[in-house]
């Protein structure tokens, strides 16, 4: 019997497997301590954070910009990015990159019984499904808290948003969005009667906290709420230095506005 047809998987798998072999002995040559890179010998965990973290925002701008071509480059810097931390890791005895793929493999197994094994789905969300395996998961590692396991280098709002939706796991939350929504007031009316540079900080922070869970209390995620008001603000400002031809930083503030009105009313009406 012909290997490949007894499963057709394997075939089409094989040239994957080879560019991933490849690619972890192109890693393997630039960490060679006598042949290697300078620039790739030198860094470590810590100084490779900032590039593993801007791959990965290149990755969501190529999908954002529908970049297919975009994408798979962008894929690819990210994978190295793994890779990367996996040879230092290695080359440390901690573990390789074998261990990265079968961590992750076992995780998917496990958080999908219903799909990888015989437990019956029982009509559960993904959600529910997802996050009980997860909560077992860090119990199971020690974990005594229900907020422990956010990371703390999670982007701030992205991270806000995680803290609350844990702690509302456990009905710590508002009921309806009148709550949050009151609270927000508040937080502005703080922030506006902060007397020094420390307290202001400290308002600050709790009045952007507090338009975190209003926002959530609406089911909108607010990172993307933010992104649609970063794209809208940019759309508009770009048209209002437009029309300015080249002049909009000589235009006092009312000539500014009228121009920002203007750019305003000029957009589609939306859908009632």
């Amino acid at each position: 019997m012909n290997p490949s047809s007894a499963n057709p998987s394997a075939t089409s798998d094989e040239p994957s497997l080879m560019q991933l072999a490849r690619l972890l002995r192109v890693m393997a040559r630039l960490r060679d301590p006598h042949h290697g890179c300078e620039w790739d010998l030198a860094q470590t965990f810590t100084t490779i954070v900032p590039y593993t973290i801007e791959e990965a925002y290149e990755v969501a701008d190529a999908i954002e910009r529908d970049d297919m071509l975009g994408l798979c480059e962008e894929l690819g810097d990210l994978l190295l990015q793994v890779v990367f931390h996996a040879r230092m890791a290695e080359e440390a005895g901690q573990f390789a990159f074998a261990d990265v793929a079968a961590a992750i493999s076992d995780k998917m197994e496990s958080r999908h019984p219903h799909i990888f094994g015989d437990e019956d789905d029982a009509g559960h969300s993904r959600e529910i499904r997802w996050e009980t395996r997860k909560a077992a998961e860090r119990a199971a590692k020690g974990a005594d808290s229900a907020l422990d396991g956010v990371a703390n280098a999670l982007p701030a709002l992205m991270r806000a948003e995680k803290l609350q939706k844990r702690a509302a796991r456990v009905g710590f939350d508002w009921p309806d969005e009148q709550g949050p929504a009151d609270k927000l007031a508040e937080e502005a009316a703080e922030l506006a009667d902060a007397q020094t540079d420390a307290e202001r900080m400290e308002e600050a922070g709790d009045l952007l906290f507090s338009a975190v869970n209003v926002v959530r209390s609406y089911g909108i995620a607010p990172e993307d709420a933010l992104c649609h008001a970063n794209a809208k603000f940019e759309r508009r400002f770009r048209a209002m230095e437009a029309l300015a031809d080249g002049k909009f930083a000589t235009l006092d503030l009312d000539r500014q506005e009228a121009l920002w009105q203007a750019v305003k009313a000029s957009e589609p009406r939306k859908p009632a």
